[in-house]
């Protein structure tokens, strides 16, 4: 029998060869938070698999034979074997793929009845983008079916200066926001499936200053429908000597006198006077 080390070996690229299968369904696309819910799509099925793209590094084995052949996935989507020639492997799961280069082998009468075995030993052609105020922004490769928390958690999750919500901007499609504190819920309609190619976006925070009568003066994200009173008391509440009646605020240049029931806006300057005895 042909050993299997030259049966194999890799060398090039060229056309597809016969015998490819339909590729297994992606995962299902994201879904916006606000507004009205779509329905929650189905988690994928437990044998859901990878999909075979460029520059992903596969081992192909005839099992039964000692030896094993390791290629990359060239950019058109082919490797080359030696008794086969050029075979296109993109677009396919590896258990697709092995199927169909044992019917190729079987047909070409390298082998009666031949088993093969697929693995990926390097994701790199399926990936999301993480960027924005996370612990470890890059590419995180996705090698099955990942929810939004997942790829969250893989990245370290958001740093202290970020907002309450993502931005997910996928290949084709309108942006959507989803926040944070839903992920982690454990509910799989807040929890959406990430695609290849999709950009996740953890964005800062708008801020606010305060300064004067209050604990701890200094610079605080702005929480969604904040208001003065609250403001004053995420920097610690006021001295003994605060006032917290009518706060001075610079908004957009221009100082105002507001009551602690108005809202927080962005860049919103708060001075806490003394107050009068």
């Amino acid at each position: 029998m042909i050993k299997f080390a030259m049966a194999l070996c890799l060398v090039g690229i060229l056309p597809a060869a016969a015998g490819a299968q339909t590729p297994a369904a992606v995962a299902p696309p994201v879904v916006p938070l606000t507004g009205a819910q779509s329905p929650a799509k189905a988690a994928p099925a437990a044998d859901d698999e990878y999909i075979v793209g460029p520059e992903d590094v596969i081992e192909v084995e005839v099992v039964g034979l000692p030896d094993r052949a390791r290629t990359k996935v060239y950019t058109d989507g082919t490797i080359q074997l030696n008794l086969l020639g050029k075979v296109q492997v993109a677009g396919q799961t590896p258990r697709q793929l092995g199927d169909q280069l044992a019917k190729l082998l079987k047909d070409g009468g390298f082998y009666a009845n031949p088993v093969v075995n697929v693995e990926v030993v390097s994701f790199a052609s399926r990936y999301v983008t993480v960027l924005g105020a996370v612990s470890a922004p890059g590419l995180v490769p996705i090698n099955r079916a990942y929810r939004m928390s997942e790829i969250l958690a893989r990245v370290g999750g958001v740093t202290g200066a970020a907002a309450e919500y993502l931005v997910v901007r996928p290949e084709s499609g309108p942006e959507q926001r989803y926040f944070i504190r839903d992920l982690a819920t454990g509910d799989a309609s807040k929890d959406p499936f990430v695609q290849a190619g999709d950009k996740i976006y953890a964005p800062l925070a708008d801020i606010f200053y305060i300064s004067g009568q209050v604990r701890a003066p200094g610079t605080f994200p702005i929480a969604p429908g904040m208001t003065i009173g609250q403001a004053i008391a995420r920097s610690g509440g006021l001295t003994e000597s605060g006032n917290g009646k009518k706060i001075e605020v610079t908004r957009a240049g221009k100082k105002l006198k507001l009551d602690p029931s108005a809202k927080v806006e962005p860049e919103d300057v708060l001075v806490v006077k003394e107050r009068l005895f």
